[in-house]
């Protein structure tokens, strides 16, 4: 059996559409994304990369809700290659966090960043 609708399936189709429209007019989203690359001269196995890098994912993500992973080089001991996603509403906004949290993280381990590279 078939449910009554207040209006049929076209104008419904032709609502969202114009609907979307005017949404997309008002909001707009800004994804940013950064690649860093931290050397750990100190660091003699891979247990003690891990250590800086959990450390330095749980911190970033606790403090600015952002999407933080190690992304490339997980095979050595003494490079670390974290990859940094933020998405805003505004693009200034996602400009300023991604830049607050790379100084962040430069300020928040003993490993020095030797690269930033943006994606």
């Amino acid at each position: 059996m078939e449910e009554d609708h207040p209006f049929d399936a076209e104008d419904s189709n032709s609502f969202s559409k114009q609907t979307g429209e005017r949404l997309m007019e008002r909001y707009s989203m800004t994804t940013l994304s950064t690649k860093l690359t931290f050397q750990l001269a100190y660091a003699g196995s891979l247990k003690d990369k891990r250590m800086v890098s959990r450390s330095l994912i749980d911190k970033t993500r606790k403090k600015y809700n952002a999407s933080v992973s190690e992304v490339d080089t997980q095979q050595s001991h003494r490079i670390l290659t974290l990859g940094v996603a933020v998405v805003s509403g505004e693009h200034s906004h996602a400009r300023n966090m991604l830049d607050d949290i790379i100084r962040f993280m430069e300020r928040n381990t003993d490993a020095e960043l030797i690269s930033v590279t943006e994606e």
